[in-house]
């Protein structure tokens, strides 16, 4: 797991991601610009975008409304997605969960104190801190488009996305990387998108739900960019129901603003 502090206009925080792939500082050199990436094949050419199709999975996961039923559906879900993208990554680890009530501090602690629950990816893993929010929630759609997002992060990590994102020389972008930012954010929903489908869950209006469990902590961090940009690549994975629609490095800055 890796720490990366990003300056903005709201102050310093740190963003979190779990990497497992050496980038080398040559394969970043020419990505210096907040323009669609060049020179950096572990983005715009990772094997993953080679991956067709996942088929559809029956996961029987029910959550309850007790701190026992939750646990054990996040755990269910997680071991679904598992079976689901296994196929798709050489040497793919399975994903574990890590539930706790409180998340106080350690490896993966953001430096901010979040009131109700969350899931995000941690050292190849998820982190769940987990309230009565999400306990006494009697829909999981939600939740579930945090969690799944939090294993796009873990996939982002083990298919080496993330360590060559962090290996981008940010301080040479007029931006302060922040369009690069956004790149990696809207792969994870586009991915996140992926794993929707995959599990047969379905919405009249998903762009609520991008939103509607981020920790509101969170609010001032713009992360994804523009809304309609955002609803744009979760429904580009939603729709491909495969990861190859998922190359945000090579898209027009337009569509990553």
């Amino acid at each position: 797991m890796i720490i990366r502090a990003l300056a903005t206009t709201a102050g310093v925080f740190v963003l979190l991601f779990a990497g497992t792939t050496a980038v080398s500082t040559a394969s970043t050199v020419s990505a210096v610009s907040a323009d669609p990436i060049v020179g950096v094949p572990e983005l715009t050419h990772n094997p993953l975008y080679k991956q067709g199709r996942l088929p559809a999975i029956s996961c029987k996961a029910t959550k309850g409304t007790t701190k026992a039923s939750t646990t054990k559906y996040l755990n269910k879900v997680v071991g679904c997605l598992n079976s689901a993208w296994r196929k798709t990554i050489k040497d793919f680890a399975p994903v574990e969960v890590d539930v706790k009530d409180k998340i106080k501090s350690g490896l993966c602690f953001t430096g901010l104190q979040v009131s109700g629950s969350f899931a995000a990816s941690c050292s190849g893993g998820i982190q769940v801190q987990l309230g009565s929010d999400w306990i006494k929630a009697k829909s999981d759609q939600a939740i579930l488009i945090e969690v799944t997002r939090a294993y796009a992060g873990v996939i982002q990590g083990q298919t080496g996305i993330g360590e060559a994102w962090w290996a981008l020389p940010t301080r040479d972008q007029k931006d302060g990387g922040k369009e690069q930012t956004h790149r990696y954010y809207l792969q994870a929903d586009c991915l996140g998108g992926v794993s929707m489908k995959v599990l047969g869950r379905s919405a009249k209006n998903w762009n609520p739900l991008l939103a509607a469990e981020t920790p509101k902590e969170y609010g001032r961090f713009n992360w994804y960019g523009k809304p309609a940009n955002r609803l744009h690549w979760f429904e580009q994975g939603y729709r491909s129901q495969g990861p190859s629609a998922c190359n945000t490095w090579k898209a027009a800055s337009s569509k990553v603003a």
